[in-house]
């Protein structure tokens, strides 16, 4: 399944200076292609991920359309006095695999994902199975594995180049910090076999006692959010056999 996507602007002087503050990432990388990022709350969970990339004198904001309606309006709450404005732009999304043309960049997340374009034109060809790459690599998706209740960490973004650790304050900076810096990851996301019918959103269980979720299904292979303390090789999920090795 594909999401649709939505592009914004963000032009102004203050523009880089005021995402730098903001997201997950660090903002100077732009200048050597697409940067991941997230927005967190002050507590460190999840608020939403985006793209980031220069175009001329703007900074654009590529994000999952349903998202957008909270994200805009949260950007525009912390601006303040801050000389940035952000307007959605008329420009689609355009993603494929194998070499990407002279005006697409690749995925920082994994390479396996191929290229990003932005264009004026909107993608009508593409037949990408994404979910099936998602969960042979373990990428989340928003609304899906990334929810208002979602840690980046246990998600997955370290490995997927969506937080720096050396770029200084941003919003839920300190949580995240401590997460990595002092604690052992005891629950997150992973990918596990599925034998069996089972749903996105069935509890996983292990000797009656609960493991996590079963999330994104391919085949006989999932994501799924587990306590790693109880997850094994000898899973429920419904009727399904579920099994995880480390």
């Amino acid at each position: 399944m594909t999401r649709k996507r939505s592009v914004f602007e963000i032009k102004g002087p203050d523009a880089e200076h005021f995402l730098q503050g903001l997201v997950t990432n660090d903002v100077s990388h732009l200048d050597q292609g697409l940067v991941y990022a997230a927005i967190l709350t002050p507590q460190g969970k999840y608020l939403a991920d985006f793209f980031l990339s220069r175009r001329g004198d703007s900074i654009l904001l590529d994000v999952e359309s349903e998202l957008a309606q909270t994200l805009v309006p949260r950007l525009t709450m912390y601006k303040l006095r801050a000389q940035v404005d952000i307007a959605e732009s008329a420009l689609f999304v355009h993603r494929g695999l194998g070499e990407a043309p002279e005006d697409a960049m690749t995925d920082p997340r994994l390479p396996e994902l191929g290229w990003r374009a932005y264009r004026e034109t909107e993608q009508s060809d593409d037949t990408t199975d994404w979910d099936a790459l998602r969960v042979a690599h373990c990428v989340p998706e928003t609304g899906i594995e990334l929810t208002g209740d979602s840690y980046i960490l246990e998600s997955g973004f370290e490995r997927l180049n969506g937080v720096d650790f050396r770029k200084g304050c941003y919003v839920g900076q300190e949580v995240t910090a401590r997460m990595k810096h002092k604690t052992e990851l005891r629950k997150g996301l992973s990918v596990v076999s599925v034998t069996g019918p089972a749903e996105t959103g069935t509890e996983i269980t292990s000797g009656g006692k609960a493991v996590g979720t079963l999330l994104t299904r391919s085949g006989d292979s999932a994501i799924a959010y587990l306590r790693f303390d109880r997850a094994g090789p000898d899973m429920e999920a419904g009727t399904a056999k579920v099994s995880w090795t480390k």
